[in-house]
């Protein structure tokens, strides 16, 4: 049911786009995602350091759980149509909490390398279970006229957390705590987001399936994968979003090594401009969803998403390596520029399930399998190609899919009956002609 209300009688929350009843879901990601997000900055060579041995092999482990948020990232969409939203949540909830602390204790405690590819990729089926299962939810309620700045509020609680204030969280208790109490910490942090999302919303929509009870779990998961070749622009919506992150997870991979280390900017700063770098982009985040609402989706995404980060990636690389150390307010703005067009792509999230509104939780499936599979892909070039080209040579492949992306977005159009439901203000979950 749609959540629109007469303009004289709507909330302040509800003139900035954000849904108020699932003001307490936000705030419960938002917690969700600092936990996750504590690692971010230092994982990676942590790992190699206890018990992976190599940076390359820590990028397999990372491979690995990025394999794993991929699925369950492509699922969430039909497991929420399936079993509603707030139990997808609560599943990738206790996901989360079971396999880090056998992770912390089991692979970490011991530097066993097979247990960190098992306990850290079965953790990865984890947060996109929790934070997309809330996405599903968003989406089926949040009128179509205002969908951006909703999503636009997602991604600003996503990304404020992974990895913005987790990274600034790590900067300020690893002097006391140290890594790994850091990273113990994070369950407290992933505690009161659970709290907060699975108690504090009351919005009904979430509680029971989406979708006619006669529709099989098998048939929702059939309807992920068809929607492939029944709305084939979906797909290409899903490759654009795989490219979206994928450079961040994938520089994520060797510049806290270059950054910290080669650069001489030391862990602490390190981390205190991936926190700039986020903190930007989920400002961006809100900005870019409200442009997004106002100009076009499409037009949003090619030229300030793809356009803009083809040459922001590069620049946060190149100009720091040039400038070296001494420079590190240089890093920090071409850092914020980084952030900003990052943000640019927030509307892919309002227009790949309004290219399909018959089978939306079919293209919320693909829009996610993209968000997940950024964790996999951009990883995954990052360990295939450094050995081969190096940092520099990494960088400019993903600039070059930044602008692949912009291209592929220009075949992303709206069906006509979707771009009605826009101008009436109705959900995406009142609509039910096929757009195909």
């Amino acid at each position: 049911m749609s959540t629109a209300t007469p303009t004289g009688s709507r909330s302040l929350l509800d003139r900035w786009g954000l849904p108020k009843a699932l003001v307490y879901g936000y705030i419960g990601v938002l917690l969700f995602m600092i936990g996750d997000g504590v690692e971010s900055g230092f994982i990676s060579p942590y790992m190699a350091d206890h018990g992976a041995g190599t940076d390359v092999h820590a990028g397999y482990v990372i491979t690995v759980y990025g394999i794993a948020v991929m699925i369950a990232s492509w699922f969430s969409g039909a497991l929420s149509d399936v079993w509603g939203p707030r139990r997808v949540m609560i599943i990738g909830f206790v996901i989360w909490v079971v396999f880090d602390v056998l992770y912390l204790v089991f692979a970490l405690g011991t530097q066993n390398y097979v247990l960190m590819l098992v306990f850290y990729g079965i953790r990865g089926f984890g947060y996109p279970l929790f934070a997309f299962g809330f996405l599903v939810w968003i989406t089926s309620t949040a009128p179509s006229a205002r969908l951006g700045a909703a999503v636009g509020w997602f991604y600003f609680a996503f990304t404020g957390g992974l990895p913005t204030l987790g990274s600034l969280w790590a900067s300020w208790t690893t002097p006391f705590l140290g890594q790994l109490g850091t990273l113990w910490s994070a369950l407290v942090l992933i505690g009161l987001g659970g709290v907060f999302a699975l108690f504090g919303v009351k919005e009904r929509t979430g509680y029971q399936r989406l979708i006619p009870d006669d529709v099989t779990l098998g048939e929702s998961l059939g309807n992920s994968v068809s929607v492939i070749w029944t709305h084939p622009r979906v797909f290409v919506g899903c490759i654009v979003r795989i490219i979206n992150t994928a450079p961040e997870f994938g520089m994520l991979v060797f510049l806290p090594r270059i950054f910290s280390d080669g650069l001489g900017f030391g862990e602490s700063k390190w981390l205190q401009l991936l926190a700039i770098i986020y903190g930007t982009n989920i400002v961006f985040n809100l900005i870019f969803g409200v442009v997004g609402d106002k100009i076009g989706w499409r037009k949003t995404i090619a030229s300030f998403g793809g356009i803009g980060c083809a040459i922001s990636v590069a620049l946060l690389y190149f100009i720091p390596v040039w400038l070296g150390p001494d420079y590190y307010w240089a890093a920090v703005l071409v850092g914020m520029l980084y952030g900003a067009t990052l943000a640019g792509f927030v509307p892919i999230s309002a227009l790949i399930p309004s290219m399909a509104p018959s089978n939306k939780g079919g293209a919320m499936a693909l829009l996610n399998l993209g968000a997940g599979g950024a964790t996999f892909v951009g990883p995954a070039i990052a360990s295939l190609f450094f050995p081969l080209v190096g940092a520099a040579g990494v960088t400019i492949i993903f600039a070059a899919l930044y602008v692949v992306a912009a291209l592929l977005t220009t075949l992303l159009k709206l069906p006509k009956d979707a771009e009605q439901a826009i101008q009436q203000g109705k959900s995406l979950q009142e609509v039910g002609a096929d757009t195909r």
